[in-house]
């Protein structure tokens, strides 16, 4: 069955306030499963896990769940599924507990094309105990990040790679694969952040070939929570434990402190959501996530090729970046208007876009010297009428 967008909205409820949600970057839309989930889990998931009543063990039964649901969506093993408030966190908390034998005298590989996310844990880690830093460069012609470089960048001395595997700014998809393979080469650990990418493609943690997986569940819909995820468990045998827990073992290792167990209720039901964008699904939940997010791939892909094919008919417009393979997250600037101008016109025509968003691969590119960029993204319920209601307002511009 073909990808139903109107199915897909009636399951946001919030879109009915009128406006077009062109901003997932600082949020995707909730479902209402997903809402619904949370507000009666906060109502009975009170209690701490390690009781023998009732509410302690289903709390404890929801991070398993969480584990689980996680482990379905990157086709990973639920023991090394590590949980959290937020990638940013999580990420700061794998730099910290490597052993201090893995930074001296080594050298990390870090990306422009990055998040800040996945740069700064490793550049305040190399700095605190004097590893080199060595930077993957963006090719600012059209925005990919060439992987052939990575044969020169990492060497015996390299402990850490860390790569995004799509940009959450111009969109641009990186074959981590092939990266991955000079990486292990070297016995380097490959850590990659897959945040915007899960929104719109099938992860496969096994596939890309990362050691480490990072995700944030905000990205596609849910709530304000992230998942650490180790390909082979048995990494997390080897590293210093940061749990408050001293009898800590697996994933419990690098989970600080509590959960706020209704968010990570919520979390489940997200992937649920994901796994049902396609009602013709079948199968276990990850034969199901693979069946719907393929459809929503394919749709997003269509709906971006529309959307960059009418952005390049407006003159003032420039695109960001012409990567051949991209997710739908676009970054443009407007010939003689400030990014901040742009986006301030688009809000008054009901349209919720981003200006000048901290990105390392923007500033590369030299976006602030022509005022800035505007960030756009599409989401799974975004409609050809609403990329046509954001191309004539630009227009308008002229």
């Amino acid at each position: 069955m073909a990808y139903d967008v109107a199915r897909v909205r009636g399951l946001f409820p919030s879109l009915g306030d009128g406006w077009i949600h062109l901003d997932p970057q600082a949020g995707m839309q909730i479902p209402d499963s997903v809402a619904t989930t949370v507000s009666k889990a906060f109502r009975g998931l009170v209690s701490e896990p390690g009781g023998i009543y009732p509410a302690a063990k289903q709390s404890a039964g929801i991070i398993d769940a969480a584990r689980q649901a996680v482990a379905d969506l990157v086709n990973a093993d639920p023991r090394g599924v590590v949980l959290g408030p937020s990638r940013g966190h999580l990420l700061n908390v794998l730099a910290e507990c490597l052993n201090t034998r893995v930074w001296l005298g080594s050298e990390v590989v870090v990306s422009r094309l990055d998040d800040e996310a996945n740069v700064l844990p490793w550049l305040r880690a190399a700095d605190r105990f004097g590893a080199k830093v060595r930077w993957a460069e963006v090719d600012i012609e059209n925005g990919e990040l060439p992987v052939w470089q990575y044969e020169g960048l990492v060497s015996r001395a390299t402990s850490v790679v860390a790569m995004p595997l799509a940009s959450s700014t111009i969109g641009t998809v990186v074959d981590v694969a092939t990266a991955a393979a000079a990486v292990h080469a070297v016995d380097g650990l490959l850590v990659v952040d897959a945040t915007s990418a899960a929104a719109y493609l099938p992860l496969d943690i096994e596939q890309l070939g990362a050691d480490v997986l990072v995700v944030s569940a905000s990205r596609w819909g849910g709530p304000s929570t992230a998942a650490l995820v180790f390909r082979n468990p048995e990494l997390l045998s080897r590293v210093r434990s940061m749990s408050l827990k001293p009898d800590a073992e697996g994933p419990e290792k690098l989970e600080v402190d509590g959960h706020q167990h209704a968010l990570l209720a919520g979390l489940v039901a997200s992937i649920e959501h994901l796994a049902g964008l396609d009602e013709s699904s079948t199968g276990t939940r990850r034969e199901r996530l693979v069946q719907s997010m393929t459809g929503l791939a394919d749709y997003s892909q269509r709906l971006l090729q529309y959307l960059l094919h009418s952005l390049r008919q407006l003159n003032l417009v420039s695109v960001v970046g012409e990567a051949q393979s991209r997710i739908p997250a676009v970054s443009f600037t407007v010939s003689g208007v400030t990014a901040d101008k742009v986006v301030r016109r688009l809000a008054d025509n009901g349209i919720c876009a981003l200006a000048d968003v901290n990105s390392r691969v923007l500033t590369g590119i030299g976006v602030g010297d022509v005022g800035g960029a505007v960030t756009i993204g599409l989401g799974p319920y975004t409609t050809p009428y609403e990329v046509d209601q954001l191309v004539r307002t630009l227009g308008s511009l002229g």
